[in-house]
């Protein structure tokens, strides 16, 4: 196996850092999802910059759970919203750590509810949200990702594959960084790789219904709902896997998206 530039990574996999050497940037990682993939990409070998917007004290947490694993770790304000402050966010990490390898688009919103409910400005947000952000960090980026042969990783949805009839302003934003996605993979190739996580029900704990969570499980072929770690596994495939994979959706939902 080799890592990003082709050197032998054998004997860093043996020890769990086949990430060692790189530099990762991670969007709305202080906590859930996005601290999971912080503390894994770091326990790989990566350093780990990652950005929040108001939860300072969790970002705090993860940052220790980061260092604790030997690598250096950045936390970043920044909006995702506004392309200043994306910016502003990729030159900080460049001055700290020289190099972008892996960027992952994680921040994101999500919103229930019913259609002739949803407000103009609902609607502006989740896209500016889920859409806007990613574009706005991955075009940041692009530059160091060049020249590192990096890699973007999007967190999308299974609804951006599925109409949800109560997330139609969710299940838009995600269909649309679903296209993103693959657009990117096309005007970035050959140099940089760009794919996407989209998972579907993810029983994190204290965030959901417990009724609701019982119904998908017994609608899901594998008869379960998918848990963090599954995500999280889904996202470093696409940190390690073959530069070659590009432009790819991987649904991460147990076959729910079969029914």
């Amino acid at each position: 196996m080799t890592d990003l530039k082709g050197q032998t990574l054998k004997g860093e996999i043996l020890k769990g850092k086949i990430l060692k050497g790189k530099t990762v940037l991670i969007t709305g990682a202080a906590r859930r999802l996005g601290r999971a993939m912080a503390v894994s990409m770091a326990q790989a070998g990566a350093n780990v910059a990652f950005t929040f917007l108001s939860s300072a004290n969790e970002a705090g947490e993860t940052l220790k759970l980061v260092e604790s694993a030997g690598v250096q770790g950045l936390a970043i304000e920044c909006d995702l919203r506004q392309a200043e402050s994306a910016q502003e966010t990729a030159k900080t990490v460049l001055e700290h750590f020289r190099q972008i390898d892996i960027l992952v688009n994680n921040a994101g919103v999500f919103q229930t509810a019913k259609i002739e409910a949803i407000t103009a400005s609902q609607w502006d947000e989740v896209f500016a949200v889920n859409v806007r952000g990613p574009f706005l960090m991955s075009q940041s980026c692009i530059p160091a990702l060049r020249a590192s042969h990096g890699r973007i990783i999007n967190m999308g949805s299974l609804g951006g594959e599925k109409p949800w009839a109560t997330h139609a302003h969710y299940c838009s934003s995600k269909a649309a960084l679903h296209m993103l996605t693959q657009v990117m993979a096309k005007a970035l190739a050959p140099d940089v790789a760009v794919n996407c996580v989209a998972p579907g029900m993810i029983a994190a704990e204290g965030e959901r219904d417990p009724a609701l969570l019982e119904r998908l499980a017994a609608r899901t072929p594998m008869q379960k709902n998918g848990t963090p770690q599954d995500v999280v596994s889904a996202v470093m495939y696409f940190a390690t896997a073959p530069h070659f994979i590009t432009g790819q959706i991987l649904t991460v939902d147990g076959g729910l998206g079969l029914s």
